[in-house]
């Protein structure tokens, strides 16, 4: 433990050893964003479940948690929070000793922030890492990106979001621009430019077959293998991106399964062989907003009851292998799910499409063909070790 000052507190870091730890590690972000009407708060349980030993990651990697308390007459409050880790399979796959930063919440207070980097850049240091990467919880599976502009409106599900002077503190801290993302916010309440319905056209002129996701049974958990399989052909060289295993897949389509809208996603076929396929869900941050982060007994019944009221979506993945691009299936995938979420038994008016990496031009494209604008700008940060 290090006890340190700043002009407006006196704090310390501790290494997040023992259970009254972690539960202070969870609540920082209740201090953070107390003000903050556009914050979503993430299910606590979820965030616990991830420091957990049965979490797969410990399986390749290692990590260490930090808090920032202050104590003021015998009441310890935590003010920050950050965690550094190693991912085996990332450093394998590089061939950099990079590791990385995430779970960073901060108050308004740059000297927190700056002894909150040190503690996980001495970390890192002391396991031979010589760069850090962030903010990435773990792994850019889970959650990363800190968001730089767009913060007039709450982020959409499994997006992450953060108090406009993150970027700062990062800066100020030495942390440089490792590459952007970007989130596009799109109307499909109206008619969609002809292009998507041509495109859809050309693809199955061309041999493609689309269908919806199967959602039962043995046919769902097929479908997933197969989408397993192509998302990781297609997305090998992703940036800053580890691969899973199909367990890992498996487990995180488990979670998801009673959560999907098969009329948002939509599968390509070519001979009966998936190649590619459109994942939007339902953006249940706008259910999620109103349970204050507890799926307890009154959270679900909140959740069920607003989860009625969603009218967006978010599109996760737009996956085809690029010998097939060129027959149109990102568009014809693109055509079907717009075309399906906006009927009029539908609630869908808008969606998010997103994130994108800036050097995505291929992907970018597609999206700008609809005329779309960017909404939201999101950071990677490096920093020499």
């Amino acid at each position: 433990m290090v006890e340190t000052s700043s002009q407006s507190t006196t704090f310390d870091i501790r290494s997040v050893t023992t259970d009254e730890d972690l539960e202070l590690f969870l609540d920082v972000p209740q201090h953070v964003y107390v003000d903050d009407a556009n914050w979503v708060p993430p299910i606590r349980s979820s965030i616990a479940k991830e420091f957990s030993p049965s979490n797969t990651f410990f399986e390749y990697g290692t990590l260490q948690q930090f808090i920032a308390v202050r104590t003021t007459d015998g009441h310890t409050q935590p003010i920050g929070r950050i965690v550094a880790a190693v991912n085996q399979r990332l450093i394998e796959r590089e061939g950099v000793s990079v590791g990385l930063v995430g779970y960073f919440e901060c108050i308004d207070d740059f000297e927190v922030a700056q002894a909150l980097f040190h503690a996980a850049c001495d970390w890192l240091r002391s396991r031979d890492m010589t760069i850090a990467r962030g903010p990435i919880d773990l792994s850019t599976h889970n959650r990363c990106l800190c968001l730089i502009d767009g913060f007039d409106t709450p982020p959409t599900v499994m997006m992450s979001y953060n108090p406009p002077y993150y970027p700062q503190f990062f800066e100020q801290n030495g942390w440089s621009k490792a590459k952007d993302a970007y989130t596009y916010m799109i109307d499909v309440s109206g008619e969609l430019p002809e292009q998507y319905e041509k495109g859809y056209r050309i693809a199955c002129k061309s041999g493609v077959q689309f269908r919806r996701i199967n959602v039962k049974g043995e046919a769902f958990w097929a479908d997933v293998k197969a989408i397993y399989d192509l998302f990781t052909q297609a997305f090998t060289n992703n940036y800053s991106s580890s691969a899973r295993t199909l367990e890992e897949f498996l487990e995180e389509a488990k979670e998801l399964k009673d959560l999907i809208d098969p009329d948002i996603f939509w599968i390509a076929e070519y001979d009966g062989k998936m190649v590619g396929f459109f994942m939007a869900l339902p953006d249940y941050n706008m259910a999620l907003k109103h349970v204050n982060g507890k799926l307890d007994f009154w959270g679900i019944l909140k959740f069920l009851w607003f989860r009625r009221q969603i009218d967006q979506a978010r599109i996760l993945v737009i996956c085809a292998l690029p010998e097939y691009r060129r027959r149109m299936v990102p568009i014809g995938l693109i055509y079907l799910a717009m075309k399906h979420g906006a009927m009029k038994n539908k609630p869908y008016r808008r969606t998010d499409m997103g994130y994108v990496y800036e050097d995505n031009f291929p992907s970018r494209r597609v999206i700008e063909t609809a005329g779309s604008q960017i909404d939201k700008t999101y950071r990677i940060y490096e920093k020499a070790l």
